[in-house]
């Protein structure tokens, strides 16, 4: 392809910062470049403690051990959505119930969660849908209400905002990804942000094998032991190296994919105007981060050709995901409350555009090639 759809940015450092990383002799996970990393989520997203995982796979599995979910229980999550968001939860044996999404947004619609309440369910799950953040005061008053978690899927949130907040910090648990794929990047990695502290302690103990490693280290403990389950969820110190530089400079990343993502935005509007496409939708209380830059054709045969047509210009343009209430383990593992009618729709319709922090003329040819695709 000529252009992309995704090209990881560099910020200079990253070669650095590992070098340093291998001269100070831990290789290991949580050395002093995992705990610079720990301390600037903390320190950005207010969350109140924050550990590095090797994915946001393995942050949401933590969180599925964190909340206590076994067989039979269920946790209430959109359809729309990565496969990891119900994965976390179904290998502990609770049951995915997925709800429709908001047109607008293509979050989780706030006003279909209580309905798919069931005495088992044990948790709410948001996925902030392009870096726009879920409407969380609604959900949070449903959580306290009904005595429910919520767990946020913030895995594209990072430096974005909810009236103030950042996506992250507001359920009483969270997920980052830090694959090459999002906006700050370390090929894989994750995150996990603890808001609530009554899970602090024991998110160290999973994350570290089920041992209490870490408080053995700080002296909170005289043996360093097997006290509950767990598995191996930090990332080596190379790749927290790599991220750090990321976050140095994750500032300047994002203020430069807002810069293309208005480029974009300013670009279709005519083609909006003409009811050709359908443009992203970011309410007023939300800042969005530029994660995507996505559009909405009118339906599946025209996503289609349209794909068609900018792939044989070499831009390579993608849909996302397939729902997972229609998705073979979603039907086997999972359940779906009500109609899925947005979900089923704006799945077919979506197409998401090359956006990358480097991206440079060549957005021109992707907005010229647009038009020329909806002519």
């Amino acid at each position: 392809m000529i252009i992309p759809f995704n090209k990881p940015h560099m910020t200079g450092k990253e070669l650095w910062y590992i070098a340093q990383a291998h001269q100070g002799g831990q290789l290991s996970g949580d050395g002093p470049f995992t705990k610079a990393c720990n301390a600037w989520l903390e320190k950005r997203t207010s969350a109140r403690k924050a550990l590095l995982t090797h994915s946001c796979t393995a942050a949401l599995e933590m969180t599925a051990m964190l909340a206590g979910v076994g067989p039979g229980d269920e946790v209430i999550m959109p359809s729309f959505t990565f496969v990891s968001t119900a994965n976390a939860f179904v290998l502990r044996g609770a049951v995915p119930v997925f709800v429709d999404i908001r047109p607008d947004t293509l979050n989780i619609d706030e006003e279909r969660i209580e309905a798919a309440i069931t005495p088992r369910t044990k948790a709410i799950v948001v996925v902030h849908y392009a870096g726009v953040g879920c409407e969380m005061d609604a959900i949070m008053e449903i959580a306290e209400r009904r005595k429910l978690l919520v767990i946020e899927d913030a895995a594209q949130g990072l430096m974005a905002r909810y009236k103030g907040r950042a996506l992250g910090s507001i359920g009483q648990m969270s997920t980052l990804s830090f694959h090459e794929t999002k906006n700050v990047v370390a090929g894989e990695g994750g995150a996990l942000l603890i808001n609530d502290l009554e899970f602090a302690d024991r998110a160290e103990i999973i994350r570290e094998k089920g041992t209490n490693r870490s408080q053995f280290f700080r002296g909170q403990v005289d043996k360093y032991t097997w006290v509950g389950i767990g598995s191996s969820y930090l990332p080596g110190e190379i790749i927290a190296a790599f991220l750090w530089a990321q976050l140095e400079d994750a500032t300047h990343i994002t203020t430069r994919r807002m810069l293309l993502w208005e480029h974009y935005h300013e670009a279709f509007e005519e083609l909006e105007a003409q009811d050709k496409v359908r443009r992203p939708v970011v309410p007023q209380d939300c800042e969005h981060n530029a994660h995507m830059y996505y559009l909405l054709l009118p339906g599946l045969d025209a996503r289609t050709r349209f794909i068609a047509a900018l792939g044989a210009k070499g831009i390579h343009a993608v849909f996302h995901y397939v729902p997972l209430h229609s998705s073979p383990a979603g039907r086997q593992y999972g359940r779906a409350v009500g109609p899925m009618l947005h979900t089923n729709e704006l799945s077919d319709r979506l197409v998401r555009l090359p956006l990358w922090t480097d991206l440079g003329k060549e957005q021109r040819n992707v907005i010229d090639a647009v038009h020329d695709a909806l002519r």
